[in-house]
């Protein structure tokens, strides 16, 4: 569970996206649910805020966004 992450940084999940490219997502949306965008193929993704925290391990890029 990673906590202190914020809009436009990049994280890494527990499992693989399908199109077997990359683990990596950034955050594109932040509100009671999360959209992320995979930094292999360019999907998008929305998950509640709860289901995220369990599934992101760690922040591998903060952002320079405040």
């Amino acid at each position: 569970m990673i906590q202190g992450y914020k809009l436009y940084d990049i994280v890494e999940m527990k499992k693989m996206h399908p199109c077997k490219k990359s683990k990596n997502w950034q955050i594109i949306r932040m509100g009671a649910d999360i959209k992320v965008k995979c930094e292999g193929c360019g999907a998008i993704v929305m998950f509640s805020r709860h289901d995220f925290e369990k599934k992101a391990v760690r922040i591998i890029l903060e952002s320079d966004e405040e």
